[in-house]
C-alpha cells in the first residue's frame, strides 16, 4: 500500500548535501510507489511559535498565524510519514526545521490531538561537516517519543563540508535505501 510521505527539508542550500539525502531518499521512496511531497522551508514565509496556546487543531489552518504554515499544516495531518532533513548546526536542527516543528504544535492544541499517534512514523535525514550528532539524536529521540511516532531510524552523513562532498558516499545508498523500505 502506497504512503503519503512528508519531508521538511530545513537546509538553506537547495543543492547542498542535505538536499542530496533528500533527493536518494525520495528516489528510493517514490520507487516503492509512495507519494512524497517536499517542502523546502528556507524559501518559505514560516515565522517562529508565539506560545499562545490560541490553535485549533481541528481548523484547516490551525495556527492564529497566518503564514506559509498554512501549507504544511494539512500534508502533515494527512501523511503517514514525515521526514525530517537537515544540516547539522552547532549540534543541533537548523533554525528552519526548528522553526516548522515548533509550529506544528497547533496541531496538538484546542480540539483534538491531530499531531501525536495516529500510525505516524519518522526518519531524520543529516549531513554535517563533523560528527558530532549526539545531543541532536537525543532530541529527536525525546520528540518521536512525545509525537508518539514510530522512529524508522536515521541516515547521518559527517564529513561535507563543502558543497557536493556527498558525491559517491555511501550515506546517499541508504537514504534511497530507507525511502525504498517504506511501504
Amino acid at each position: 500500500m502506497s504512503k503519503k510521505i512528508v519531508i521538511l527539508n530545513g537546509s538553506p542550500r537547495r543543492k547542498g548535501n542535505t538536499s542530496a539525502l533528500v533527493k536518494a531518499f525520495t528516489e528510493g521512496a517514490e520507487s516503492a510507489g509512495n507519494t512524497v511531497t517536499e517542502f523546502f522551508l528556507d524559501s518559505m514565509n514560516i515565522h517562529g511559535c508565539k506560545g499562545c496556546f490560541g490553535g485549533h487543531s481541528s481548523r484547516e489552518c490551525p495556527c492564529v498565524q497566518k503564514d506559509d504554515m498554512d501549507q504544511i499544516y494539512p500534508a502533515v495531518k494527512n501523511c503517514d510519514v514525515v521526514i525530517l532533513a537537515t544540516p547539522l548546526y552547532y549540534w543541533n536542527m537548523s533554525g528552519q526545521i526548528r522553526t516548522a516543528i515548533d509550529r506544528l504544535f497547533a496541531l496538538e492544541e484546542g480540539d483534538g490531538n491531530l499531531l501525536r499517534g495516529h500510525d505516524r512514523s519518522c526518519a531524520l535525514l543529516m549531513a554535517a561537516e563533523g560528527n558530532g550528532f549526539e545531543d541532536v539524536l537525543l532530541y529527536y529521540d525525546h520528540l518521536m517519543e512525545h509525537l508518539r511516532w514510530n522512529n524508522l531510524g536515521h541516515v547521518l552523513a559527517g564529513g561535507n563540508g563543502d558543497i557536493g562532498d556527498i558525491k559517491g558516499k555511501p550515506e546517499l545508498k541508504k537514504a534511497f535505501e530507507l525511502g525504498a523500505s517504506i511501504r
